[in-house]
């Protein structure tokens, strides 16, 4: 349906003129995470913000069958940013729109957009007089390419955590990512090497949820894109090297209430109010079923293993990183803030903030006590020690994950039924193809044996 240009999307055409951009990327994310787009030209701007543009839903993974394939992508201009690597030889240069995607039969926010399942979430923390934010710390390897320009897991540089160079060969890199997110408007806290070789790690600023999840997916283009221009590959997989730390993406969330930190209180325990530990409350609750969709891979869980500094005790503490939840040290009461320490860089960050915002708000309305925090190491525990704390553990596998997340009416309520459906579906036949393959290691360790 045709519409008026808003003021906003004024703006953004006029930008488009100033910036001499002459091709626009219009990107959305799949159930899975992928980003989608489709390009346009500068001239077609007009059209997309008054129009929309309409795309084959039935070809991308968990939309709509064939029979239901006409949709929409209706660009949210405050999300236009130029990319700073796409300069053309004339001059010109490309921006992106992050797209929300409607159902064309019914003219409503389509069900299965994971940008909607977050807007969803927002919308019931406003419904109790919230605003939600969010900062994640998302990690990378970067590895070096072969002769074909293939991905190798060969890192190109010997640094550990907060090293320099010489071993640190990748601070040049990490450099120019940098550039290129202050380039699309990101606000840089830190950038260091991580504990594994060739492993790093940029953080940004925290937003509202709905524009950090924006961010994570531009964070993870950025970075590719950039990576690439080095001839080197950077992946966002958990776990793509065996005995060395894997990759997590930490993330920070708190809420506010008639613009003051509902987290923070100066009398509760380490500063955190009622509220902040109804919340942890809550995450712990359906912590198991959230791990379905913030580690959602088969290699997620190659990650989540004890001795590897990720989390894998249902557990929360003021200082300890082996916990699920960590409260961070905060110099304001408007830092105050949770650290949910097991999400890792393979979800589709729209689904992650979602579920852990619902379980979160779950916690809230429950009234939900929080279990004593734990301030020693829990990777020392022996099975009897957890379970006289009463720790439970994440999931094993993704099969595990995907049975506790069926299993839990909150979460998969939280992600609405049409993504929910088609994410079990998908994932249930990643676990299933993973286990009729037969991998290396199984072929070192018996083909000769036996």
């Amino acid at each position: 349906m045709t519409s008026e240009l808003s003021a906003e999307a004024e703006e953004v055409l006029d930008e488009i003129e100033e910036n001499n951009v002459d091709f626009l990327r219009l990107q959305f994310t799949d159930i899975l995470g992928t980003i989608k787009n489709v390009s346009i030209t500068a001239e077609q701007a007009e059209k997309a913000f008054t129009e929309g543009i309409y795309f084959d839903g039935s070809s991308i993974n968990g939309f709509v069958r064939i029979q239901e394939s006409d949709m929409r992508l209706d660009p949210d201009p405050s999300t236009f940013e130029i990319l700073p690597w796409r300069e053309n030889v004339e001059g010109g240069s490309s921006a992106r729109l992050i797209c929300d995607v409607i159902d064309t039969s019914t003219g409503e926010p389509f069900s299965g957009d994971p940008r909607r399942v977050l807007k969803d979430a927002v919308a019931r923390a406003d419904e109790m007089g919230f605003d939600v934010n969010a900062a994640p710390e998302p990690e990378f390897f970067l590895f070096e390419e072969d002769e074909d320009g293939r991905a190798t897991t060969k890192t190109n540089d010997a640094g550990g955590y907060f090293d320099l160079a010489p071993k640190d060969l990748a601070s040049d890199v990490r450099r120019d990512i940098i550039y290129g997110l202050e380039d699309m408007g990101f606000d840089i806290e830190a950038s260091h090497h991580e504990v594994a070789q060739g492993q790093h790690e940029i953080n940004f600023t925290y937003d509202d949820a709905l524009s950090t999840a924006d961010n994570v997916a531009t964070f993870r283009s950025v970075v590719r894109a950039i990576a690439a221009e080095h001839d080197l590959h950077a992946t966002f997989m958990p776990k793509p090297i065996p005995r060395i730390n894997g990759s997590g993406m930490h993330t920070h969330i708190s809420l506010f209430q008639d613009g003051e930190n509902a987290f923070y209180d100066e009398d509760g325990q380490f500063g955190l109010s009622e509220t902040a530990q109804s919340f942890i409350a809550g995450i712990l609750d359906h912590a198991p079923a959230i791990a379905a969709v913030t580690n959602p891979t088969v290699n997620s869980y190659k990650r989540l293993v004890p001795g590897y500094e990720a989390p894998v005790y249902v557990a929360w503490s003021d200082r300890n990183r082996s916990a699920l939840i960590r409260k961070p040290a905060a110099r304001t009461p408007a830092a105050a803030r949770i650290e949910a320490r097991f999400p890792d860089p393979s979800c589709n960050p729209y689904l992650a903030f979602a579920a852990l915002i619902h379980a979160g708000l779950d916690g809230i309305e429950r009234d939900l006590d929080c279990d004593d925090p734990v301030r020693e190491n829990i990777y020392e525990f022996d099975e009897e020690k957890r379970e006289d704390y009463g720790i439970e553990t994440l999931p094993t596998n993704l099969g595990e994950a995907i049975d506790e997340l069926e299993e839990d009416e909150v979460i998969s309520d939280a992600l609405g039924e049409h993504v929910y459906e088609n994410f079990v579906e998908a994932k249930r036949q990643e676990y299933k193809d993973y286990l009729v393959d037969v991998s290396q290691w199984e072929l070192d360790q018996y083909l000769e044996t036996f």
